[in-house]
């Protein structure tokens, strides 16, 4: 039986290739846009596209509670095209506040709302120094500096914001995406991730896994995935075939 899914950040790349996925279980789909323009493709997918920003708790609220979801996928994040450098240093500031703010925002509108579980987007590479690979429980990098403080802060906050909400929390720390939407068509950085298989992972995270955080990235040396190959059957190799 499929579920009412609540989707914020549906325009957005792990949004774009979840939505199929997610339709073809059977689940029945809102999903969140900034932007009246990308209203219309989240309706051509075949979902029920809503227009608010999540920094408007009250609009958010409101269409939470018009949506009546059974869970909650927050996929929202602000990040240029391409991840163009050139554009980086503001959106490193938006998309913290997204992680803290908008997550906050999220978790109350969830709540009100009385969805039961909330799946959401965080990353593979916010862990303190230490030995590696890293695995869920090793402690996330509060002392980092500069940009990264910035990041890692809105992570600390989102993650908080989530495993402690009176849900059922559960936590994707993706790795570095590649693939259609996201910039770029290899793999690279430390702990590569398709985005079919990042969406894949929020798919299992519906019905699979206990509350908590789970890397979601290809075998590499910097995080251990193995429990989210144990507790979500959850496979790097994923593609969506379209």
């Amino acid at each position: 039986m499929g579920h009412r899914i609540f989707l914020a950040g549906a325009s957005g790349a792990i949004g774009q290739r979840l939505i199929p996925q997610l339709l073809a279980a059977g689940h029945q789909v809102t999903g969140t846009t900034r932007n009246a323009d990308k209203a219309a493709r989240l309706e051509a997918l075949g979902i029920e596209p809503v227009v608010v920003d999540v920094f408007d708790a009250a609009a958010l609220s409101r269409a939470m509670l018009g949506a009546r979801p059974d869970i909650v996928v927050h996929q929202l994040t602000d990040l240029p095209a391409g991840l163009d450098p050139a554009r980086m240093g503001g959106a490193i500031m938006r998309n913290a506040r997204i992680r803290d703010e908008g997550t906050r925002n999220l978790v109350d509108a969830a709540k009100a709302a009385g969805a039961g579980r909330l799946v959401a987007q965080s990353i593979a590479w916010a862990y303190a120094p230490g030995p590696q690979p890293h695995a869920e429980g090793d402690p996330l990098d509060a002392e980092a500096q500069g940009n990264r403080a910035i990041s890692v802060g809105g992570v600390i906050a989102l993650e908080k914001a989530v495993l402690g909400a009176p849900l059922a929390g559960v936590v994707l720390r993706y790795g570095q995406l590649y693939g259609p939407g996201t910039g770029a068509d290899a793999p690279g950085g430390g702990s590569p991730l398709h985005v079919d298989a990042a969406a894949y992972a929020a798919l299992l995270a519906l019905d699979k896994g206990s509350p908590g955080a789970f890397n979601i990235a290809e075998p590499n040396a910097a995080v251990s995935t193995l429990k989210a190959i144990k507790e979500l059957c959850w496979r790097a190799d994923f593609r969506w075939p379209a």
